[in-house]
């Protein structure tokens, strides 16, 4: 487990006895490495729960609830990633709940919505996109219980259908991921959401290539996977 939460209480009570607030504010808790990311990001990104607690709770005592959803919930580094987004993509479930948590008490529905489930990277992806392409079940159901909650069906379907920077969807990541789980899912949550005709938009969509998922299968030489596909 990446980073020492004792070493980062005494820094903490140090810079309390020797900076302004001012500077632990825009010093320690809202500066950005070169990247973009704060030592929120990089915890988040790390995965390590015990210390992204104590940003939290250092953070509600040092910033204003504007900044800590705009500059810890809601910030994004240059590749467009917020600390949430960082823990679908290191599949840490722990850490992912805590922060749906913060976020559910924090944030707007709007934002929750906009900036957390319906959110991209640089390259179009959504979180979504991220957990067909590492390849976590249990992630990926969590994220499919909190759209149901959250979005409308249109949005729903949007998710289901949406294509990144290279007009791959979910579904053909998992294809390409070789993820029979996943694209079972998928194929599940597709039958209930989607009308026959945005399903056969699925099935024969091409990604940048020209590929639909069942050519990827059988590129990848999967023949379950190119079982289920046909």
């Amino acid at each position: 487990m990446w980073g020492n939460s004792e070493i980062l209480q005494k820094l903490f009570e140090w810079a309390k006895e020797n900076l302004t607030p001012e500077e632990i504010k825009h010093k320690l808790l809202l500066m950005t490495d070169e990247e973009g990311r704060t030592a929120w990001h990089i915890v988040a990104e790390r995965g390590n729960s015990e210390i992204l607690q104590k940003l939290w709770e250092w953070a509600k005592e040092n910033l204003t609830p504007e900044e800590m959803n705009n500059k810890l919930l809601l910030g994004r580094d240059k590749y467009g990633r917020t600390a949430w987004y960082l823990a679908v993509e290191k599949r840490i479930s722990e850490l992912l709940e805590k922060l749906w948590e913060w976020a559910k008490e924090n944030l707007t529905p709007e934002e929750i919505k906009n900036k957390l489930l319906l959110m991209t990277d640089e390259e179009g992806r959504t979180a979504w996109h991220i957990v067909a392409e590492r390849g976590n079940s249990e992630i990926l159901q969590k994220l499919w219980e909190w759209a149901k909650e959250n979005l409308t069906p249109e949005e729903i379907k949007d998710l289901l259908l949406g294509t990144g920077k290279y007009g791959r969807t979910a579904w053909h990541i998992a294809a390409v991921r070789v993820n029979s789980e996943i694209l079972q899912k998928l194929w599940k949550w597709a039958k209930e959401n989607l009308t026959p005709e945005e399903i056969k938009k699925l099935l024969l969509g091409n990604g940048k290539y020209g590929r639909t998922a069942w050519h990827i299968a059988a590129v990848c030489g999967n023949s379950e996977m190119l079982q289920k596909l046909c």
